[in-house]
């Protein structure tokens, strides 16, 4: 039994501090509600600070002034998810996102990045465009967080380039060249050089870019409005008043508390892909089979939602937003995970099934060839693949966290990452794949490949494939024969970045029953709630962009709900409650 020592009052308690926690508690505390943030990790900014930053906001001012209009939002969004499309909730979506993004571009610390191009992740479907939807963070420099700067997730490692995390576009594709050209290399010299004596002086780079600048941002700004943010501090239970509203939460960890929270409780702590139980109940895979880089999503929220009477809605086209990994071993023996969000699809690289044969195209996005990788192997006991290159590809671009030359590969061999092999068949023998599945099919691609094109599946077919690819290759930036040994592979299996599938919600974002009746005072966002998207991945930051707008939206309405259900404050900037509660 956990001793509660003392109780707590405030308006909001917000658990979970990515960015639809701290978007609701900028936005709650922003209208003068006193805000406490309960972070269960040790780290505050959750899988938004190891993810790209990008959200996903179409209706923004830059992409409306350059002819984005609702009417082709709404169209893409209907021939996305055709049999989940959720009218009501796409509408509270687009109708917020100009408020929200002014609020938090006039009002608090976060600064956006408006690039022309960022295609859509379904460039082929009516609606689509390559530019004006997606934004991401401005850089910036973790010290104006002071001494609360150690308090920052840390980037994922795996997915740096030596402790530097290149952003989506100019940026990741002067990486791509370091080996190639000189302008690349002098480019990239000097942001490894800087990230390298920031570390050596400060112990960590300072220079915060992608997710991770988004949330140093958001955490500077809740610091600076007087939220009060507690790390380490796991929800225990929710508490609840006779009529069954939500009042509170019971906490653990570093804050042992009861906070009574007058207005409400925001469950903001991720989804469930972390949780094996509710895998093997939702996953389309096996739920053991499985592997999350994400940040949190243990199904915290979804188990507080259910013991408060919610449920899981999984009446979406994808329950999760699938991304292929690579799983593979530290030195110390910690298993570490690679996600494969961008490199497949590049020139000279394939992936493959157990038989040497591929089973879709690379150069869709992560979620979408993630999905098609679960469909090839729902009659196979495990879901997996591999990522096949050539000498070619491997010296240009490397294969995802195995870099390319003149890395040393002995550690990624040694991490069991990297695979090699003189000849295909003896890299076949050696992943013990059909080898002449794997021949016949290699034979077969590099003679479309070398004239550009993929008749079997359309890789490079859109201006997405492209994006993912190698601008500056011809005659398609995403295809190339393999046709040099030694050849290369790394296994992919099954991950994701959050679940789609999540806490069902009324268009208030309040929790509801089966029965469709609201739990008062229980709210869920971001990655928590099911997705507005039905379970579509529209485009880049499809996740953060949800998650800013419901989470500032959940913020800008809780007290007014409150009010309509005859709730009073009665309390000012959170005081401690005169007396003790255990539990």
């Amino acid at each position: 039994m956990t001793t509660i020592q003392k109780a707590m009052a405030c308006d909001v308690l917000v658990v979970g501090s990515g960015a639809a926690g701290m978007a609701a508690a900028l936005k709650a505390v922003s209208q003068g509600l006193s805000v406490i943030v309960a972070e269960k990790e040790r780290y505050f900014g959750g899988t938004t600070a190891i993810s790209a930053g990008w959200a996903w906001v179409p209706g923004n001012r830059e992409g409306a002034a350059a002819g984005d209009t609702r009417e082709d939002v709404e169209t893409y969004l209907k021939h996305l998810a055709p049999e989940t499309y959720n009218v009501e909730g796409v509408r509270e979506f687009l109708d917020a996102v100009p408020e929200a993004l002014d609020f938090f571009e006039q009002e608090t610390a976060v600064e956006f990045v408006y690039p022309d191009k960022a295609p859509d992740y379904q460039m082929d479907l009516p609606g689509a465009r390559l530019g004006g939807r997606a934004i991401l963070p401005k850089d910036t420099d973790a010290r104006i967080l002071g001494d609360k700067r150690p308090l920052m997730q840390p980037y994922l490692s795996s997915y740096t380039v030596f402790g530097y995390m290149p952003q989506v576009g100019p940026d990741i594709n002067e990486f791509f060249h370091v080996n190639q050209s000189v302008k690349s290399f002098v480019y990239v010299a000097k942001k490894l050089l800087r990230t390298w004596f920031d570390t050596a002086r400060y112990r960590r780079p300072v220079l915060r870019s992608n997710g991770n600048a988004l949330m140093t941002l958001m955490v500077k700004s809740a610091l600076d409005a007087g939220v009060r943010l507690w790390n380490s501090s796991p929800v225990l239970s929710l508490t609840r008043g006779d009529d069954g509203s939500v009042t509170g939460a019971v906490l653990g960890g570093e804050h042992p508390v009861r906070v009574e929270a007058k207005l409400g409780v925001i469950l903001a702590a991720g989804g469930f892909s972390g949780d094996a139980e509710l895998r093997r109940r939702y996953f389309p895979h096996d739920g053991d089979d499985h592997f999350t880089p994400t940040v949190g999503h243990g199904g915290d929220a979804a188990r507080m939602a259910l013991a408060a009477g919610g449920f899981i809605d999984d009446g979406v086209s994808s329950v999760g937003s699938w991304a292929p990994v690579t799983v593979f071993r530290h030195r110390d023996g910690r298993e570490r995970l690679f996600p494969h969000l961008r490199a497949i699809g590049l020139p000279g690289l394939i992936a493959v099934d157990r038989h040497g044969r591929r089973f879709g195209n690379e150069a869709l996005s992560y979620h979408d060839f993630g999905g098609a990788m679960i469909r090839h192997n729902s009659a196979e006991e495990k879901t997996f693949g591999y990522v096949i290159g050539d000498a070619k590809a491997m010296h240009k671009y490397g294969i995802g966290y195995a870099k390319p030359w003149p890395m040393p590969r002995g550690y990624f061999y040694k991490m069991g990452y990297l695979v090699r092999g003189e000849t295909l068949e003896e890299l076949a023998a050696k992943l013990e794949v059909d080898p002449a599945g794997l021949r016949e099919t290699v034979a077969e691609f590099n003679v479309h490949a070398a004239a550009g094109t993929d008749p079997e599946f359309g890789r490079g077919s859109t201006e997405y494939n492209h994006f993912r690819g190698d601008l500056e290759h011809r005659p398609n930036p995403n295809l190339a024969p393999l046709d040099q040994g030694p050849f290369y592979a790394a296994k992919i299996q099954m991950g994701d970045l959050g679940t789609f599938a999540g806490i069902s919600v009324d268009r208030d974002n309040v929790v509801v029953t089966e029965e469709g009746a609201p739990i008062p005072g229980l709210f869920a966002v971001g990655a928590a709630a099911r997705s507005v998207f039905g379970g579509g991945y529209p485009g880049y930051g499809s996740h953060i962009g949800a998650a800013l707008v419901f989470g500032y939206r959940a913020g800008r309405d809780i007290a007014r709900l409150a009010a309509l259900r005859g709730v009073d404050r009665g309390v000012e900037r959170g005081p401690e409650l005169p007396k003790e509660a255990t539990r």
